[in-house]
C-alpha cells in the first residue's frame, strides 16, 4: 500500500497516461510518429526525480516539471508530450488508478479475515456464553454467534468495496475545463474522434467508463464515496476490536499474545490487547478523515479550485494506509484468537441460575406445585443469593437453596438439567450454520483466489 501511494508509482501513472494519450492520438490520425511513441516507451520507467525537482524549483509546477524532465530523456517526442491535455489529465486519472489499485489491495486481507472468523464461528457455534446488553448480563448467546455479528459487518464492507471499485469512474480526456475544446481543435472539429479518444484512453487504462461530464477535475463526490467505504470498514473493525478488548478484560476470549511479548514496562503480569487497541485508534483516525472529502466536494468553485489538491494528497493516501494497517492487524488477531471455555462457563454459571428461574418455575408447577407459592419462594431465594454474591463476594448458590427447599422436591433431581446453558441459547448454533452457509460461503467462494494473497505483517 505504501508503494501504491509512492511518488514513483504516481509519476509512473502519469507517464503511462501520457504515453497512452499519444498512442491513441496517433491511432486517431494526429501527426505523431511511431518513433516518438517508441521513444517515450523506451524511457517510460527511468524517471529522473532529481532533474524533475530541479525543474519544479524553477517552474513551480509539478506536472510541467515532469514534462520537461521526460522531454529531455526523449527529445524526439518532446513536442507531443501532454498534447491537448491539462494537468488534471494526469493528476486526477493517476489518483483514480491509485484508488482502484488500493481497493484491490484491501480486499484480500478483508476476505481472509472473514474466512478466519468463519472458521472460528463454526468451531464455537454451540459454545454457550453470557451475552450482554449495556454490558450487563443478559440472555445467553454462543461464542460463534457473537463472531457472526463481526463477520456480518465485515462482509457488508467487502461487498461495498467491490461495488465501489467496480463503479469507479475515470476522469478520462476532458481538457482544461471539461469541454474537450483543445482536443476538438486538434482533430479539426471532429466530435467523433474526440469521443473515441476519451473512450480509448479510458479503456486502455483499465476502466469500463469515464464521467460523461467534468469540470477541470472529476466530481469530488467520488472521493467521498470511496472514503465512506473505508470509514465503514473502520467502524466494523473498531466494533470487533472493542468487543475483544471487553472480552479480554473478562478473560473469556483474548487476542494472540507472543511468548516473549511484554504487556507493560512496569506491570510484568499485564496482557494488554495492544493489537485491538491499535485497531480502534487507527479506526478513529480513518473515520475522522471522512470530513475532508465532504468539505472538498462541497466547496469546489465552479469548474475547480486548487485548495483541494494538497489536502487530497494527504487524505486519500492516509485513508488507504490506515485501512490497510487496520486489516493487517485484524487478520493477525483473527488467526490467533484464544478462547477460555472454563472462564466462559464460570461467568455464565454466575448468572444462569437467575435466568433459569422461569424454566424451574414452570417445571415445578407441571409437577403439581402452586404457581404463586413457588414464585414467592424463588423471589426470596433469588434475593438472598444476590445478596450473597454482591455483599459477600461469594458464589451464586440459588440452585442449592432451591434444592434444599421442600417446595421444589419434585424437580430437585432435574435442577442441573433445567439449568443447562445449552437450553438458553435459542437458535444461536443453527443461526451460525445457516448464516455462514447462505451468506458467507458464497462470498468466499466467489473471491477464493484473493484470500490466498493475504498476509498479515504485524511488526510491533
Amino acid at each position: 500500500m505504501r508503494r501504491n501511494w509512492s511518488d514513483r508509482v504516481r509519476i509512473g501513472h502519469w507517464r503511462r497516461l501520457w504515453l497512452t494519450l499519444a498512442q491513441c492520438e496517433k491511432e486517431l490520425g494526429l501527426a505523431i510518429t511511431q518513433a516518438q511513441v517508441d521513444e517515450l516507451a523506451a524511457h517510460q520507467d527511468d524517471i529522473d526525480f532529481e532533474r524533475a525537482a530541479e525543474h519544479e524549483r524553477r517552474l513551480r509546477h509539478d506536472v510541467m516539471a515532469h514534462v520537461h524532465a521526460w522531454g529531455e530523456q526523449a527529445p524526439g517526442a518532446r513536442p507531443i508530450i501532454h498534447l491537448g491535455a491539462t494537468s488534471c489529465f494526469v493528476t486526477d486519472n493517476a489518483e483514480l488508478l491509485q484508488m482502484r489499485d488500493g481497493l484491490d489491495l484491501l480486499l484480500p486481507p478483508l476476505l481472509a479475515t472473514i474466512d478466519e472468523l468463519s472458521r472460528f464461528a463454526r468451531e464455537h457455534a454451540a459454545l454457550p456464553a453470557l451475552a450482554f446488553t449495556h454490558f450487563q448480563p443478559a440472555q445467553p448467546t454462543t461464542v460463534g454467534k457473537r463472531a457472526c455479528l463481526w463477520i456480518q459487518d465485515l462482509a457488508d464492507d467487502a461487498r461495498r468495496l467491490v461495488r465501489v471499485r467496480d463503479e469507479l469512474l475515470f476522469r478520462g480526456v476532458k481538457g482544461t475545463t471539461g469541454t474537450q475544446a483543445s482536443f476538438l481543435e486538434l482533430f479539426g472539429g471532429d466530435h467523433e474522434k474526440v469521443k473515441a479518444l476519451d473512450r480509448l484512453v479510458t479503456q486502455r487504462m483499465g476502466f469500463a467508463r469515464a464521467f460523461a461530464v467534468t469540470g477541470q477535475t472529476y466530481p469530488r463526490k467520488q472521493d467521498f464515496t470511496v472514503l465512506a467505504a473505508l470509514a465503514g470498514l473502520a467502524q466494523s473493525a473498531a466494533k470487533m476490536a472493542t468487543d475483544l478488548r471487553l472480552l479480554q478484560h473478562l478473560k473469556e476470549v483474548e487476542e494472540p499474545f507472543g511468548r516473549d511479548q511484554i504487556g507493560s514496562s512496569a506491570m510484568a503480569y499485564k496482557r494488554n490487547p495492544m493489537r485491538s487497541e491499535r485497531v480502534c485508534g487507527l479506526a478513529r483516525f480513518l473515520q475522522s478523515l471522512l470530513l475532508n472529502p465532504a468539505e472538498t466536494a462541497s466547496t469546489q468553485w465552479l469548474e475547480r479550485t486548487l485548495d483541494d489538491s494538497a489536502n487530497r494528497r494527504l487524505a486519500l493516501a492516509e485513508a488507504f494506509l490506515a485501512a490497510d494497517a487496520i486489516l493487517q492487524l485484524l487478520l493477525d488477531v483473527s488467526r490467533g484468537l484464544v478462547v477460555h471455555p472454563q472462564v466462559i462457563a464460570r461467568h455464565l454459571q454466575d448468572e444462569l441460575p437467575f435466568m433459569a428461574t422461569e424454566t424451574i418455575l414452570m417445571a415445578a408447577v407441571a409437577a403439581g406445585g402452586d404457581r404463586q407459592s413457588l414464585h414467592e419462594a424463588i423471589r426470596r431465594h433469588s434475593v438472598a443469593a444476590a445478596a450473597r454474591v454482591k455483599d459477600e463476594g461469594l458464589d451464586n448458590d440459588l440452585l442449592a437453596r432451591l434444592a434444599a427447599d421442600s417446595a421444589f422436591a419434585a424437580v430437585r433431581s432435574r435442577l442441573p438439567a433445567l439449568c443447562d446453558a445449552r437450553q438458553f441459547v435459542g437458535r444461536a448454533p443453527q443461526q451460525v450454520a445457516e448464516y455462514l452457509a447462505a451468506e458467507i460461503d458464497p462470498l468466499l467462494a466467489e473471491h477464493q483466489e484473493l484470500i490466498g494473497r493475504a498476509a498479515a505483517d504485524v511488526r510491533v
